[in-house]
């Protein structure tokens, strides 16, 4: 009798454990590039030699925890960044703790993407462009925060900027009409270009606000406010797409700390330029090109 209430209490723990599992979210680091692989060989404890087995063995990975039942995040492995949070803490890099406590981190601070069914290599682009997205709007908000406050006001200007863009948003789409509307900001800097981009949907009822994802719509704020707030260059372009009608562009530049409209003219050139070689290129069918619209208050900005 002892041994038959031994065993049902075993197998009684095995189940809650394993129903413990399902109610716990996992972290997996992805090396996505193969020259960041390279770099991860030159520890002697990181265990695979060939890039496209280790994919295919944490695509096999991830594909079991789904299985299971877990809730998976996929996020991306760099190894400078592994380096340097090891150096930063003292910690061996070459141990395979080391790697698992620097993903931990890696859950609460990147951008991750939830792991479903599809396949890792389909995932990977996805998770790049999450990783950058996250860049983007880390560096902005430390360029939009090191500007300091308003000489003449005291106002904090990086602050007046960022509640100024999110107007000037809000006019773009209340002013695009009804439609799928397709906004990119790009501002330059010192360091790198920053790109921030803005999926909307106008409903034909004017009067409902337009569908905005919360965190595309922080992004592009912050590039925004960035770019007026350094006040130089960049550049500012939406493209309405509606139903049995053309697509219509509109465009806008960064001047001196203010979004000026542009030419119908100059809308028509941007679009029709080659960037990379200055050629111009034939323009698409089916496409309006009109002039930006007045979305900024006039006036000297912060």
């Amino acid at each position: 009798m002892a041994d038959t209430r031994n065993t049902r209490t075993t197998r009684a723990n095995t189940r809650t454990r394993r129903a413990l599992r399902r109610e716990i979210p996992g972290t997996v680091g992805v090396i996505a590039d193969p020259g960041d692989f390279a770099a991860m060989r030159g520890y002697r404890s990181f265990a695979f030699d060939d890039h496209e087995d280790y994919l295919t063995q944490v695509d096999a990975l991830l594909r079991s925890l789904a299985l299971r039942g877990a809730h998976t995040t996929v996020v991306l492995f760099d190894p400078q960044e592994y380096a340097d949070h090891c150096a930063d803490r003292g910690t061996d890099p070459d141990t395979a703790a080391a790697r698992t406590r620097f993903t931990a981190e890696l859950a609460r601070s990147a951008a991750g993407l939830p792991y479903g069914d599809a396949p890792l290599r389909a995932l990977l682009p996805q998770l790049v462009d999450e990783a950058v997205r996250q860049a983007t709007w880390e560096y902005a908000t430390v360029l939009l925060s090191g500007v300091g406050s308003c000489a003449d006001c005291g106002q904090d200007v990086g602050q007046a900027c960022f509640d100024r863009a999110g107007l000037i948003l809000r006019r773009l789409l209340e002013r695009a009409g009804p439609g799928r509307h397709h906004l990119v900001c790009s501002v330059p800097t010192e360091a790198e270009q920053l790109v921030a981009v803005l999926h909307a949907e106008t409903a034909d009822d004017t009067t409902t606000p337009p569908r905005v994802d919360g965190r595309e719509r922080l992004d592009f704020v912050t590039v925004l406010a960035t770019g007026l707030a350094l006040g130089g260059s960049g550049g500012l372009v939406l493209r309405t797409t509606g139903a049995g009608s053309r697509d219509r562009v509109h465009g806008w530049r960064l001047d001196r700390g203010r979004l000026v409209s542009l030419s119908a003219a100059a809308v028509f050139n941007a679009y029709c330029t080659d960037v990379e070689t200055g050629e111009p290129v034939p323009p698409e069918p089916g496409v309006e090109y009109g002039p930006g619209y007045e979305v900024d208050e006039p006036g000297p900005p912060h």
